[in-house]
């Protein structure tokens, strides 16, 4: 498996994300992965290649430039509250990610750019919900255990990608009341959506580090049947079944 680390700017931020694919693919559609708030890790480049090994080129977006990256001692929404409140800024971020996967993978001649989708988790989940409201030309974006509400909700008739929440119903990070919000913009927006809430899980259920309920805990079945309707739903977006 290939990992190459690439770098691109967005206004006068400088990024470096991660190009992960398997050079004897052939053909295989680009998929751009959004970290959790922790941005580009090992961890999360453990996370792309498990991505790239079911069939995509990968690309993990880098939303805050190398040098200003979280340490992990910061309190989460301490380090994140400034971005959430300019969402035209991350809107930004998170488009410039997706331009350079496009680019990257054509300089190299890997994937189908003509096949591309987006897959976030927690913070990252938020990241490709944006990228699908500003009307990015993509099939499908899936957020795992996102943040649901915004500050710039979708323009109606803006949203061409299919939408894919996998969510516990039980996430005190993003509750009911925000997965109503993402309801209300998704049906105002005239998008094709859909919500998959799990009972009695909670935030973080794809990380099998996830510990401390009921802010956020691992599940093994939330993962397993989430991620199956992740990729299922992908591949109809592209094979226009939906």
């Amino acid at each position: 498996m290939k990992i190459e680390k690439v770098t691109y700017s967005v206004g006068a931020l400088n990024c470096e994300g991660v190009l992960v694919y398997d050079e004897a693919g052939k053909n295989l559609p680009l998929l751009l992965m959004a970290p959790n708030w922790m941005g580009v890790t090992e961890k999360a480049i453990e996370g792309a290649r498990e991505l790239a090994e079911k069939g995509y080129v990968v690309f993990l977006a880098d939303m805050y430039g190398p040098a200003g990256r979280p340490t992990g001692q910061e309190s989460p929404m301490d380090f994140l509250g400034p971005l959430i409140k300019q969402p035209a800024e991350t809107r930004a971020r998170i488009n410039a990610a997706f331009d350079a996967m496009t680019t990257a993978a054509k300089a190299r001649g890997v994937g189908d750019a003509s096949r591309r989708a987006a897959i976030g988790y927690c913070f990252g989940g938020s990241n490709v919900l944006d990228l699908a409201r500003s009307g990015a030309d993509l099939a499908a974006v899936v957020s795992m255990h996102g943040n649901l509400k915004t500050g710039m909700p979708a323009e109606p008739g803006a949203v061409k990608a299919k939408v894919l929440v996998v969510h516990g119903a039980d996430d005190p990070i993003a509750p009911k009341g925000d997965r109503d919000f993402l309801e209300d913009e998704m049906r105002k927006a005239g998008a094709r959506w859909t919500i998959l809430a799990f009972g009695g899980v909670f935030h973080s259920f794809t990380d099998p580090s996830a510990n401390r309920p009921p802010a956020s805990q691992y599940s093994a079945h939330a993962s397993y049947y989430g991620y199956g309707m992740a990729h299922g739903m992908i591949a109809d977006a592209f094979a226009g079944k939906i």
